[in-house]
Order: C-alpha cells, then structure tokens, then sequence
C-alpha cells in the first residue's frame, strides 16, 4: 500500500488554467482499412461497421472529435502513468512536440521488446502530433507543494504514487479537477497534462498538426520531422 505523501489541503492548489497541448497518434488506420477495399464507399462501409463495434463513449466525451474522445473511450490491460490497468482512459498531451516524442519513444520501445515476434525487428511508423486545447480546473505537480514529490511522480518504472494520486482526485476531487499538469519521465524538464474530464478539452478547425517518422529498435528509437531529428537510446 502507497504511503500517505501529501495532505488534503494539497488538493485546494488546483487553479484554472488555459493549456496548448500536443499529442502523438499513429497515423495509419485509414491506410489499414483501405488495404481490405476496393473502392472509397466500401472503406466508408468498413469503417463505420469497426465504429459500430467500439466500446460506447462516455457522456462527458460524446460529441467531441475523435481525437479527443478515443483515449476515453477504451481501458486497457497496461497500465501507464497516472492510470491503472483496467481503469477509465486519460488523454495525454505535452506543451512541446519534443516531449511528445520523447513519451512515445520509450512506449514504442517497450511495445516492440516486449512482443514476441518483435525483438529483433525494426518498426517504421507515421505519427501526426496534433495541438489541443485544454481549459479547466488544474493541479500543477510541478508546483508547491506537490513539487516535494518531483522523484516519487517522475519515477520512470513505479508508477503506484501516480495512480494512488489519480484515483484520489477521481473519486473525491472529479469532475472539478480536470487535469494534472506533471514533468515528463522522459524528457527532464518537459511538461505534460494528464486530461481526466472529456470536455475539458476542445480541438479548433485549424488546429495545428506535424507529421513525424518514427524508427523503432531494439537499442534506439528515432523520431524526424523536418530538419527536426531526435535519437533515444535504449538499453
């Protein structure tokens, strides 16, 4: 059982606030379905029967871009950050694309050393990062007096201070905390916003997106957009 590390009066830091935030998704789903057609109105039909067949949203999350709603819509047996295996999804979002890849390296590593048939292989991928907005109720953990906490939260292999905190603010804080604003794992002094309540966040009509390579290998994961390239090396 985690240890008690902070007091409630803690939670009574939570200000508003107004974010720009990045996220990463692999940009190959329409490529995928394609491949399986013969015209553009069977990939339609394809598509809208795979829709058909997903988890149903949560009210908070219907209506909003799919960008933004499918990170809510799914649990998953893997845990990450500030969220349990098995638990309700969190939308992820980092101020700078740097920190974006950096998060995805380490999640493209582990997926590829950790599947069987993958070890030895090299994975090339297309990621669009995209910029969203959020605009809520938001504990920065970067801030006093969470700030004491900087190792616990940013420890890169035990994630239990993280999900003891989430789950807290999710059963006595939710839905007027909506985000927690955290350092990276991954990137030191990067900074990121785990997104708790759905419609918190919004997607503009000219949001802006990149369009980064991904390279994914045992010992190294490289990320390029542009003249932007970036190198994470894995033991």
């Amino acid at each position: 059982m985690t240890p008690k590390l902070w007091e409630e009066t803690w939670f009574g830091h939570a200000k508003p606030a107004r974010r720009k935030l990045w996220r990463g998704v692999e940009a190959q789903h329409r490529v995928a379905t394609m491949r399986l057609v013969d015209n553009l109105a069977e990939q339609e039909l394809l598509e809208q029967l795979i829709e058909g067949s997903k988890p149903a949203l949560p009210v908070d999350a219907q209506g909003l871009h799919y960008l933004i709603s499918t990170p809510f819509r799914y649990t998953s047996p893997y845990p990450s950050r500030f969220r349990p295996a098995n638990e309700p999804g969190i939308w992820y979002g980092a101020e700078e694309p740097d920190t974006v890849a950096a998060e995805l390296a380490y999640w493209r590593w582990k997926f590829l050393v950790e599947s069987d048939g993958l070890r030895e292989a090299q994975l090339v991928t297309e990621h669009t990062f995209f910029q969203a907005q959020f605009r809520g109720l938001e504990l920065d953990l970067t801030a006093q007096p969470w700030a004491r906490l900087r190792d616990r939260l940013r420890d890169g292999n035990d994630y239990s201070v993280c999900h003891a905190l989430a789950r807290q603010v999710r059963e006595r804080h939710s839905p007027v905390i909506a985000a927690l604003h955290y350092e990276s794992a991954r990137r030191v002094g990067g900074l990121c916003a785990a997104v708790l309540v759905p419609n918190s966040l919004s997607l503009p009509s000219l949001h802006l997106q990149q369009t980064w390579t991904c390279k994914t290998t045992r010992g190294l994961v490289m990320f390029r957009h542009d003249d932007n390239a970036l190198e994470y090396p894995f033991a």
